[in-house]
């Protein structure tokens, strides 16, 4: 218990020495790891479901050979195709941000870095580290932020274009 204190006693630390600009990323972050999360969860556990009862569907109809059954099948492809790529572009549009958040702690620490400059000159050094140090930090975080997600986002979004395809597969005409 006491190392779970020191640790979350750490990061806030850590938080408050990066300024806003790395509490927006934490926030940005915690966003877009739910929304992975929650496509993770809907195509390893809600989607299977969703394709048995398309297949059911499919295989109720005594034709499926017609055109008019072939746009009905082009219509079920796309309303599963459509489910899976729900927010996805919600996702890819979070990686991109992050980085440039963290370009924006950039600048504003490197700000505060030259208004001590401005007054002080270069006598202080313990004030343009504080800048130097938002700096950092804040580039370091919307880095590391972008970096974990895009693995992960990629990873999903080919399985999401291998499901669309099975889906396609699965209801080919007999």
């Amino acid at each position: 218990m006491d190392t779970l204190t020191t640790n979350l006693f750490n990061i806030h630390l850590l938080l408050e020495s990066g300024g806003l600009v790395l509490w927006a990323i934490l926030i940005a972050s915690v966003l877009m790891w739910t929304l992975i999360i929650e496509r993770y969860l809907f195509v390893y556990a809600v989607h299977p479901k969703q394709v048995k009862k398309l297949i059911a569907d499919w295989q109720k109809r005594s034709e499926r050979s017609s055109w008019y059954a072939q746009k009905i099948r082009q219509g079920m492809i796309a309303e599963s195709a459509l489910s899976l790529k729900r927010y996805l572009m919600s996702i890819r549009t979070l990686i991109v941000a992050l980085p440039m958040l963290g370009l924006l702690g950039t600048v504003d620490g490197m700000i505060q870095t030259f208004d001590v400059l401005t007054v002080f000159g270069t006598g202080n050094a313990r004030g343009m580290a504080g800048g130097i140090s938002i700096a950092l930090i804040t580039t370091m975080g919307g880095l590391l932020a972008a970096l974990s997600g895009m693995y992960f986002s990629t990873q999903l979004e080919q399985r999401v274009a291998r499901e669309v395809d099975n889906v396609a597969d699965a209801l080919r005409r007999d």
